[in-house]
């Protein structure tokens, strides 16, 4: 397995981030990533972003030197399974969503991260969970992956993941992944860099992918028309510039 599309990437607008996005697409340019989406943290943690950041997407070229770039966010949940996300960012900038579970929300109990992954999934306003193995949120996964089945929920396998942040959370990336593979869940690959030599270190993610039996099929990584697909399929508007980009790769 081998992929050249990184859906969770993080710039210098997340103040623990290092990268400029033009930083990204150079990186990308030169190391045959195809296709990325910048997807910086919501406004409610602490060093993310004023919402401005996200209004002003739009300005972000669809192709930047040959590298597809989609415009986005990693929103938090709240303790009330709401996103920081508004209306208007969802109607007309941005292309995915991805949320996860940030210090703006500090940990509950299992049975309350279940109840919150899933009235965002339940949502319609998220298209990708992040890192749901991490550590310091546990919940029901079974019942969060079949709600998302049920709802076309992408469920992330994070590369970042007990790796360079979140420790202790392989065991429940490998349990997710057990779990994805019996359910069928789509599954959505991101690094989660923070610096743009991370984009697509993927290997991490693909060893708990593989050891858990899950195909490419199941992966929307492989083609940026699958993503694109994907998205559409989630209720995003159609990206003319970058079907005709990919039109005949």
């Amino acid at each position: 397995m081998q992929f050249f599309i990184d859906l969770h990437t993080h710039t210098i607008a997340s103040d623990h981030a290092y990268s400029t996005i033009v930083e990204c697409v150079n990186y990308a340019k030169n190391n045959g990533i195809v296709m990325f989406a910048t997807t910086d943290h919501g406004p409610a943690l602490e060093d993310g972003p004023h919402p401005w950041h996200f209004n002003n997407l739009k300005v972000v070229p669809r192709i930047c030197d040959g590298v597809a770039v989609l415009r986005g966010i990693e929103a938090n949940i709240d303790r009330n399974g709401d996103i920081d996300v508004t209306q208007g960012q969802l109607d007309k900038v941005l292309d995915i969503v991805l949320a996860g579970f940030h210090p703006s929300n500090p940990p509950s109990d299992a049975a309350a991260h279940t109840r919150m992954y899933l009235k965002v999934i339940e949502s319609g306003n998220v298209d990708v969970i992040s890192h749901p193995g991490c550590a310091a949120y546990p919940c029901d996964y079974e019942q969060v992956l079949l709600a998302a089945k049920e709802h076309n929920v992408a469920i992330e396998i994070n590369s970042s993941s007990d790796v360079n942040t979140r420790f202790g959370s392989h065991d429940n990336c490998v349990e997710i992944a057990r779990l994805a593979k019996k359910i069928g869940n789509t599954i959505a690959i991101g690094s989660d860099a923070h610096i743009c030599y991370y984009m697509c270190n993927f290997e991490p993610s693909i060893e708990i992918i593989k050891n858990a039996g899950i195909t490419e099929e199941q992966i929307i990584n492989t083609s940026p028309n699958k993503v694109l697909d994907f998205l559409e399929s989630r209720g995003h508007k159609p990206i003319p510039q970058m079907r005709e980009f990919f039109k005949n790769r």
